[in-house]
């Protein structure tokens, strides 16, 4: 299993998912542009002493993103045509992300096998990206049996 993020936007929401991903044991694959500079220092602050444990596969773009994978494609997105205790995660799968800003584009939309959401309340639209990954991850690990004990 992996986590990719699109185009990501905010560099400690990076951190956080940076973190995510080593606590977990998932490499985290980073689709640029970025919308910022990947070495800045707040993505060192936010990713804390994990970001350096942290697996990171850095992608020029969503083309050689594409490339470079295998499995299926789950993307996260508030419009998902299934919730995420739904999606029937497998350990091959890599749980895609989009950017803060944008979100992902409908070409991204197409590649994925499955768009999930995760449910919330009437009247909010979305969470966090980092909460997002957070909550994915851990769903899609249960639902694999893939949970560190």
């Amino acid at each position: 299993m992996r986590i990719a993020l699109f185009q990501p936007d905010i560099p400690g929401n990076v951190g956080t998912i940076l973190r995510l991903g080593a606590c977990f044991g998932l490499p985290v694959d980073i689709i640029e542009p970025c919308g910022f500079p990947f070495a800045e220092r707040s993505l060192k602050r936010a990713g804390m002493d994990y970001a350096a444990q942290a697996d990171i596969v850095r992608h020029h773009d969503w083309d050689q993103f594409l490339a470079s994978r295998s499995g299926r494609l789950i993307l996260l997105s508030t419009k998902g045509d299934s919730l995420i205790a739904e999606a029937g995660f497998v350990a091959g799968d890599t749980l895609l992300l989009g950017s803060e800003s944008a979100g992902a584009p409908d070409y991204v939309h197409e590649a994925a096998a499955k768009v999930v959401r995760i449910p919330l309340r009437k009247g909010f639209r979305s969470l966090n990206v980092a909460v997002a990954a957070g909550i994915a991850v851990h769903e899609a690990m249960r639902q694999s049996g893939t949970l560190p004990q």
